[in-house]
C-alpha cells in the first residue's frame, strides 16, 4: 500500500526549488534579419572600478536556538555571511546600506536654486545621477577629454545575517548538526563606519553636447566572516543550564563600486528584431494583441502606401460574435426571394 497521499502534479515539483529564465531572444546565426536599429541610451564614456574592505570585531553575539541542556559544541562546519535587508521597510535602520558623498575637483555637481546638488533618474528608474559641469575647453581643441578628480567618503551602517552550523554533541553521545543564526549589527546609524577613495574619470565635452555629461555609481556588498581566534574553546561560551551560545566573531564587509561618466546619446546598434517569448496555453483567445508597434521606418514599409487589410480573424465555435448571424450563401438568398 502506497503511502504517498499527495497527487502527482503536486510530487514532481517539489525538488524544483531553482529555475531558469528565458530572455525571448532568439537567433539562429544568420545576417538575414540583422538590421540596422536606432536606440537612445546613456553612453559610458569612462568608467573605473573601486575596492574597498572594512573589519569589524563583534564579542559575545547571541546566537539561537539554544541547545539542549548537557550538551556541548565539538565542531563548526560552516559559516555563512550575508547582509540584512527588510523588504517590509526599505528604510529599516538594520538595513546593510552605504552612503557615498563624493567632492569633485576639476569640476563640480549641478545644484538647483536652493544649492541641492540635481540628480536626475537612472537605468534603474531610481534619482541616482548627479550631473557634472567643468570646462572643458582646453581639452576639447585637442580632441580629449578633461579629467576630474574625486575624493569619496562611504558611510556603512547596519546589521548582517550570520548562520553557523555546528556539530553538537548531546548527553547521550550522539553527534548532531544544528544552525545557529543571529541578526549582527555593524555599525549604527548614528556612528557608521566611514571608507575613503579617491578616482579620477575622464569628463567629454559640455559645449559639443545636448546633455551635460552624467555621474553614476553603483556599489554591491559582501560579507565573511570566522571565529575572532579561530578557536571553539575560546571564541565559542555556552551556558551550561540555560543551553544559551554566545560567539565572539570578526567580520570582514567587501564593497565593489563602479563609478561612470555617462551622456546621453542616439546609438546605431545591429538588431534581430523585437523579443518574442511562446506564450503558454490559451484555450480561449485565438489572437492576442501586439507588445511593440510595428515598424514604420522606410526600409520596413517599403514602397507600400496604403496600410495593409487585416486579416479575418478565425472564430472558434461556442464563441461565436454578431457578424455570424450575417449569411451570405447564395442558397440561402433564393430561397428568401422565392
Amino acid at each position: 500500500m502506497s503511502l504517498n497521499i499527495l497527487p502527482d502534479d503536486v510530487t514532481q515539483g517539489i525538488g524544483d526549488r531553482c529555475c531558469i529564465g528565458t530572455t525571448g531572444c532568439e537567433w539562429d546565426g544568420t545576417l538575414r534579419r540583422v538590421v540596422a536599429e536606432p536606440v537612445f541610451v546613456q553612453k559610458v564614456y569612462d568608467a573605473t572600478l573601486v575596492n574597498l574592505q572594512a573589519l569589524s570585531t563583534v564579542n559575545g553575539i547571541r546566537f539561537t536556538p539554544n541547545l539542549p541542556r548537557g550538551s556541548r559544541i565539538v565542531g563548526v562546519s560552516d559559516l555563512r555571511c550575508v547582509r540584512f535587508f527588510n523588504p517590509s521597510n526599505m528604510k529599516d535602520p538594520r538595513n546593510l546600506v552605504i552612503d557615498p558623498e563624493t567632492v569633485l575637483s576639476g569640476g563640480e555637481f549641478v545644484k538647483d536654486e536652493r544649492g541641492k546638488i540635481v540628480e536626475v533618474v537612472g537605468p534603474d528608474g531610481i534619482k541616482n545621477q548627479k550631473i557634472i559641469y567643468a570646462n572643458t575647453g582646453e581639452c576639447d581643441d585637442i580632441g580629449r577629454g578633461t579629467p576630474v578628480f574625486g575624493t569619496q567618503r562611504i558611510c556603512l551602517r547596519g546589521n548582517v545575517y550570520i548562520e553557523i552550523d555546528v556539530v553538537v554533541l548531546d548527553s547521550r553521545g550522539r553527534r548532531n548538526t544544528i544552525t545557529l543564526t543571529s541578526n549582527v549589527p555593524i555599525a549604527p546609524v548614528n556612528a557608521p563606519l566611514i571608507l575613503t577613495n579617491f578616482f579620477e574619470l575622464c569628463v567629454p565635452s559640455v559645449f559639443d553636447s545636448a546633455f551635460f555629461p552624467r555621474f553614476a555609481e553603483f556599489c554591491n556588498i559582501l560579507c565573511e566572516t570566522r571565529l575572532g581566534t579561530n578557536s571553539i574553546s575560546r571564541d565559542i561560551r555556552m551556558n551550561p543550564e540555560t543551553g544559551e551560545v554566545r560567539i565572539d566573531l570578526i567580520i570582514a564587509i567587501c564593497i565593489a563600486c563602479e563609478k561612470k561618466i555617462i551622456v546621453p546619446v542616439q546609438l546605431c546598434v545591429l538588431s534581430t528584431g523585437f523579443t518574442e517569448i511562446s506564450p503558454e496555453v490559451s484555450p480561449i483567445c485565438t489572437t492576442f494583441p501586439t507588445l511593440f508597434p510595428r515598424q514604420i521606418d522606410e526600409d520596413s514599409v517599403g514602397d507600400i502606401v496604403d496600410p495593409p487589410c487585416k486579416p479575418n480573424k478565425p472564430i472558434r465555435d461556442g464563441f461565436r460574435g454578431l457578424e455570424t448571424e450575417i449569411y451570405h450563401d447564395n442558397e440561402y438568398l433564393d430561397e428568401y426571394n422565392e
